[in-house]
Order: C-alpha cells, then sequence, then structure tokens
C-alpha cells in the first residue's frame, strides 16, 4: 500500500541530495564504479591483431550488435571486460527459470527471507562463473584464436582467463552498486553502455545526413519523431499502475476507537520494470552467438534470416521478441506479486477489497487483474520494442540501429526506476528528520 505523502519536487530533491550525506556518499559509490567499470573497457586483451579483427567485425553487426552495446563496446574494443555484465544476467537467467521449477530453490525464496535471498545470490555468483568460464573459452577458441599473434591452447587459456576476471569484477560492481549505491547495478551498468554508444551513433548520423541531401533529413526526423513517440509510450508503461481501494476496519486501540480508514494496493502495468527487456534481447542474442561459434554456414544464414531485425525474415524475430517479452513479463510478476500472500496479509491487517470477500477470493481477484495488467504492459512493450524496428526498416536509416527500441526501452526503464528510488530515499530521510526533531 502507498502512503498519500506527495512525492519531494525535483528541486526539493536535488536540495535533499546536496545536504544529506548517506544520499550524496551512495550517488558518490555509484558514480565512481561506473566510472571505473568504464575505464575497464578500454584495457586490451594482449595477442591479438587488433587491425585483422576490427576489419572482420565492420559488417558484422548482425551478430555483435547487441551484445556490443551492452558490452559498452567492449567486444568491438577487445576489451578486459569484453562480456561486461552479459554473464551475470545470463545466469539471473538460469536460476529464475530454476527457482520455478525446482521447490528446494522456491522455497529459498519465498520462504527463507533474507537468508534465503543471500544463498540464491550466492549460488548465482557460482552460476556466473561457470557461465562466464564457458563463453570465454569458446569465444577465445572459436573466434579470436583466427586474428591471435600466437595461436593456440596457451592464447585460449590466457585469454579465458582474462575475460572470466573482467567479468566477475563488473559482477561484483554490479552488486556493490545495489547495495551501497543508488539503483540496480546490473541495468545501471547497462544503462551506462548504452549512453557511452550514443555519440557514435549520433555522429553517423550527421554524416548521413550531410551525404544523403534532403531526403535524407525528412527520414532522419521521421525517425526521431517515432523514437520520441517510443518514449512516451515507455514512461507511460512504465508509470502505469492500477489501484485496487482497501477499506481497513475500525479498530479500538485502549480507549481509542480508529475510524475506518480507505488506502489503496498498487499493481504496476509493467511488474518486471526493464528486466523482461533485457532477458529476452540476451536470449535472442544466444543464437547469433553459436552460428557465429560454430561456422555453420547453413545455420548463420537462417539466423541472419530470421532471427535478426535486419533480415528478410524480420517479422519471425519480431513475433519472438514479443513472445519473449510477454513470457518474462508473467514470469517477473509471478515472481513480485503473491496474489496469495498478499490476501492474507490484508485479513491479518483487518482490511479487504470493496465487494470482494476476504482470503480465496481475494487472491483470485488479485491474481485476475494482475493477469490483464501484465499482459497489456507486455503488449503494449512489444509493440514498442517492434515498431521503431520497422520504422527504421522501411526508411533506410541504418545508423539509429545501434540505439534501437531496446536501448530505448532499456534507458527510459532504468532512469525511471533510479530516479524513484532516489525519491523514495529522499522521502524516508525526511521521515528521519522529522522524527529527531
Amino acid at each position: 500500500m502507498i502512503s498519500r505523502d506527495k512525492a519531494p519536487t525535483a528541486q526539493e530533491t536535488f536540495m535533499q541530495m546536496a545536504q544529506a550525506a548517506g544520499l550524496r556518499g551512495r550517488l558518490l559509490v555509484t558514480v565512481g564504479i561506473l566510472i571505473l567499470v568504464r575505464l575497464g573497457i578500454f584495457l586490451p586483451v594482449p595477442g591479438i591483431d587488433r587491425a585483422r579483427f576490427a576489419e572482420a567485425i565492420s559488417g558484422n553487426n548482425s551478430i555483435f550488435g547487441l551484445l556490443d552495446i551492452f558490452s559498452g563496446r567492449g567486444l568491438s574494443t577487445l576489451g578486459v571486460f569484453a562480456l561486461g555484465i552479459l554473464p551475470f544476467i545470463n545466469a539471473s537467467i538460469i536460476i529464475q527459470l530454476l527457482t520455478a521449477a525446482i521447490p528446494s530453490l522456491e522455497n529459498l525464496q519465498k520462504n527463507e527471507g533474507e537468508a534465503g535471498r543471500r544463498q540464491i545470490s550466492q549460488i548465482t555468483r557460482y552460476v556466473t562463473v561457470g557461465w562466464a568460464i564457458i563463453q570465454s573459452v569458446a569465444f577465445s577458441a572459436l573466434f579470436l584464436q583466427q586474428f591471435a599473434l600466437n595461436p593456440g591452447p596457451i592464447f585460449v587459456a590466457e585469454t579465458a582467463i582474462a575475460l572470466t576476471a573482467g567479468s566477475m569484477f563488473v559482477m561484483w560492481a554490479s552488486e556493490l552498486i545495489t547495495e551501497r549505491g543508488i539503483g540496480n547495478g546490473a541495468s545501471l551498468l547497462i544503462f551506462v553502455n548504452i549512453v557511452a554508444s550514443l555519440p557514435k551513433s549520433l555522429g553517423d548520423t550527421i554524416d548521413l545526413v550531410q551525404v544523403g541531401g534532403r531526403e535524407i533529413v525528412g527520414r532522419v526526423i521521421v525517425l526521431v519523431l517515432v523514437f520520441l513517440a517510443t518514449i512516451i509510450g515507455i514512461v507511460f508503461v512504465q508509470e502505469g499502475m492500477r489501484r485496487i481501494p482497501i477499506i481497513s476496519a475500525r479498530r479500538q486501540v485502549g480507549r481509542r476507537v480508529l475510524a475506518e480508514q480507505r488506502s489503496f494496493l498498487p499493481l504496476r502495468l509493467n511488474q518486471g520494470g526493464v528486466m523482461p527487456i533485457i532477458f529476452a534481447a540476451a536470449i535472442l542474442s544466444l543464437p547469433l552467438l553459436v552460428a557465429n561459434f560454430t561456422k555453420n554456414a547453413d545455420l548463420a544464414n537462417i539466423v541472419n534470416t530470421y532471427l535478426s531485425p535486419s533480415g528478410s525474415g524480420s517479422w519471425v524475430y519480431a513475433l519472438v521478441y514479443m513472445i519473449s517479452i510477454v513470457f518474462f513479463s508473467y514470469f517477473y510478476s509471478s515472481l513480485i506479486l503473491n496474489p496469495v500472500d498478499v490476501a492474507q496479509n490484508l485479513k491479518k491487517m483487518g482490511s479487504s477489497i470493496p465487494g470482494i470477500r476476504p482470503g480465496k477470493a481475494t487472491s483470485e481477484y488479485i491474481e485476475r487483474v494482475s493477469s490483464r495488467l501484465t499482459f497489456l504492459g507486455a503488449l503494449f512493450l512489444g509493440l514498442v520494442a517492434i515498431i521503431p524496428t520497422a520504422v527504421e526498416s522501411t526508411l533506410n536509416v541504418p545508423t539509429f540501429r545501434g540505439l534501437g527500441a531496446t536501448s530505448l526501452l532499456i534507458l527510459v526503464g532504468v532512469a525511471i526506476d533510479t530516479a524513484r528510488q532516489i525519491q523514495t530515499y529522499v522521502i524516508s530521510q525526511r521521515y528521519e528528520g522529522m522524527v529527531k526533531q
């Protein structure tokens, strides 16, 4: 349930950030770690002919595009942090899926409280290490070795160790941001990596406008308008919620009789936030990696045709992408909101939804409303993710493909979630100051 207190304005928020030592410290920790991770992108992996590598990937955007953006151009620059946060995201997907399938993991998450969550986090770290080793060895042996100055097992081992160590450092940095900074560490790292690619995308677009003339200018203006409309749609989805009214029964405390209170239970239109989009994009990137590593021409042709936004069968990619977003939206919604627990808590507090009986009827009502909201939010997110890509292909303006709809969804979603968390800190510190007075 939500308090009726008015949220602080932007000016009040900045003033509180400047005055509150705790919040200021969290912001400094967050900014410092993000800068440190960005610097690690440019620490080169040794023993590679970079000129040949750059020439080989210059026309291979369909395979490296999204992964390169998520790693902050770490793949194209071949830095120690080339894998970035991707192994941690993949490991999180695996653990989330296993949590729904394995009762012991589900019990840890739902019934063991903070101790259970710490155990799941530790398991996720172990899976991340294993996944990073697999990705590092595969990337080094099947792809990078052809550009090595001294190819062989020693090169594969050294490169895999460097990439795995870099990925583990990035995972540690993301957890440190989540624990001692502001916002979700993994999401913020991806946010910064996407922002780092903006200058190149904008520079390529300006060059295209200068060469292409008025026709290209018109296309770029249309594309920019579509992106602005997309941002508005994203904000609408991220901020949209259904407020279910809640009535608290009269209570007697000593000689005082507390009157009936009215509040509401907020159900967000998109419970999972930006994570369903990140997970869906990560899942769709796997076939591209497999096709590239196996060097199977037939498989690469199928993947580039049907599982690439720029392929001739891009409608298959769009359909799979939308289904993935819907799936992960429902999956995350089931993890975040448990209608049975909410109904039990309302019953314990002596609260109820008008016209709905407490207990099972309340849980079924909340589940029904949540399911409809999740479907609408996921469907809207899927459309928002597909439409700009279709417009890009129609207008034939490829320079913005580095900043596609997926990137916009992540940018806006992470910005909103981080701003909301900062406001939460501001409100809590305001209350602490009132209590001390």
